[in-house]
C-alpha cells in the first residue's frame, strides 16, 4: 500500500511540473504584483471600464496562482503522510491519504485542462449565438433544447448568463438566441462548440411518428474589451429599432428599445433586446458587432493563408461537430474526437463537461502536431 501511494504520489507530481512549465507561476505572480501598483494609483477609477478590466483580469490570476500553490502544498503533505506512515502504519490515516490522492488527481487533471486554455482571448467572456437550421418548428424546438443545455452548463459552472436576443418560433422553440456567458475562461471552454449540431429523433410534432433529422449552427466569440481596435464607419451601418419580445412574455416593451445593426460591407448583424432603454441596447450590439467584425478579419486571414497553402476553406458556419441520436438508439458522439455518451438525458441536462475537455486536449494534439 505504501509503495502504492508513492508511485501515485511521483505520478502526480510528475504530471503537476509539466502543467507549471505552461502555466508559469512566478510570471503569474509577477503580473499581479504590476497590476496591484496600477490599481493603487490614485487614478486608478476615473477610468471605470478600464478598472473593471484590470480588476477582474488580476482576480483570475489571483486564483489560478492560489490553486497551483494549494497543489504543491498538498503534494508535499501527502508525501510526508507516506514517511509518518513507514514509521507507524496506521490503517485510518492511510484511507484519509487514499482520499487525499483521488482528490488531489482531480484537482491535477482539472488544472491541466485549465493549462490547455492559453489562447489570446481564452479567459474572456463567450457570445454565444444559436441558429435554426431548415426544417422549420422541428429545427426551432431543437434550437430550443440547445439553448437550455448551455444553460444547465452555465449553472452547474457558477457562470453568469446574459441574454441578449431571443427569437421565438410561432409554434415551438426558438428561431435563434444570443446571450454571453460571463465568467472566468469562458470563452476558452466554450469555443469547442462552435459548429453544426445535429439530432436524430422521433419528432414529437410528426403525427406519422416518423424520425427526423435537424440540425442548429452554434457560434461562439469572445466578448472582447478596448484592448482591440476595430474600425467600424457609421455609414456602413443600417440601425432599426422594434419592440422587445421575449419568452413567456419576458423583456416584453411598449417602446421601440430593441436594436438590430446591420453592417453593410459584410451583411453582419447583431440584435440586442436585454436593456430597457434603445440607447443601452445599441451600445451593447455595438459591443457584439466589434467582436463579430474581429473575428471576421481572423477568419479572412486564416482561410487566405489556407489558399495559399492549397487548403479547402471552411464552411462560414463551420462543419458539423456532434450528433445527438435519440432514436433508434441513445448517443451523443462529438465528430472530431470520438468520444461519446450513451446518457444523452445528462448531456441535454448540462453535463457536456467531458465533451469540452476532450476537445481542448484534442486540440492541443492538433495544433501539435501542425
Amino acid at each position: 500500500m505504501l509503495q502504492e501511494f508513492k508511485f501515485k504520489i511521483e505520478e502526480l507530481e510528475n504530471t503537476f511540473k509539466t502543467i507549471e512549465e505552461v502555466l508559469k507561476p512566478e510570471e503569474i505572480r509577477a503580473e499581479i504584483e504590476k497590476l496591484d501598483i496600477e490599481m493603487g494609483k490614485s487614478d486608478f477609477w476615473n477610468d471605470q471600464k478600464r478598472a473593471q478590466e484590470v480588476a477582474s483580469r488580476r482576480n483570475i490570476l489571483a486564483q489560478k496562482l492560489e490553486r497551483i500553490e494549494n497543489i504543491r502544498k498538498r503534494l508535499k503533505d501527502a508525501y510526508e503522510f507516506t514517511e509518518l506512515l513507514e514509521l507507524e502504519y496506521d490503517e485510518v490515516t492511510a484511507k484519509e491519504l487514499k482520499k487525499e490522492l483521488e482528490k488531489l488527481e482531480k484537482d491535477i487533471q482539472d488544472l491541466e485542462l485549465e493549462s490547455f486554455l492559453s489562447g489570446e482571448y481564452d479567459e474572456k467572456n463567450a457570445i454565444v449565438t444559436l441558429q435554426a437550421g431548415s426544417g422549420g418548428v422541428e429545427a426551432c424546438d431543437w434550437t430550443e433544447m440547445l439553448l437550455r443545455m448551455y444553460m444547465r452548463w452555465a449553472e452547474k459552472k457558477g457562470f453568469d448568463v446574459d441574454m441578449v436576443d431571443y427569437q421565438p418560433d410561432d409554434v415551438a422553440g426558438i428561431k435563434s438566441a444570443t446571450f454571453i456567458v460571463k465568467g472566468p475562461y469562458a470563452y476558452g471552454y466554450l469555443k469547442g462548440e462552435q459548429g453544426v449540431h445535429r439530432l436524430v429523433r422521433i419528432s414529437p410534432f410528426d403525427a406519422n411518428k416518423r424520425r427526423h433529422t435537424s440540425f442548429s449552427a452554434v457560434s461562439v466569440i469572445p466578448e472582447i474589451g478596448d484592448e482591440v481596435k476595430v474600425e467600424i464607419k457609421e455609414e456602413d451601418l443600417r440601425i432599426d429599432t422594434f419592440r422587445a419580445s421575449g419568452a413567456g412574455g419576458q423583456h416584453v416593451n411598449t417602446t421601440d428599445s430593441a436594436v438590430r445593426i446591420v453592417h453593410l460591407p459584410t451583411g453582419i448583424t447583431v440584435t440586442c433586446q436585454s436593456e430597457r432603454s434603445q440607447i443601452q441596447n445599441r451600445a451593447k450590439a455595438m459591443q457584439m458587432l466589434k467582436a463579430k467584425l474581429y473575428q471576421y478579419e481572423l477568419q479572412k486571414k486564416r482561410e487566405k493563408q489556407k489558399e495559399l497553402e492549397g487548403e479547402k476553406k471552411d464552411i462560414t458556419w463551420g462543419s458539423q461537430i456532434r450528433s445527438y441520436v435519440f432514436h433508434p438508439y441513445q448517443m451523443v458522439k462529438d465528430l472530431r474526437t470520438g468520444y461519446e455518451t450513451g446518457n444523452i438525458q445528462a448531456v441535454m441536462d448540462g453535463e457536456i463537461d467531458e465533451f469540452i475537455n476532450s476537445y481542448l486536449k484534442w486540440n492541443v494534439n492538433a495544433n501539435q502536431k501542425n
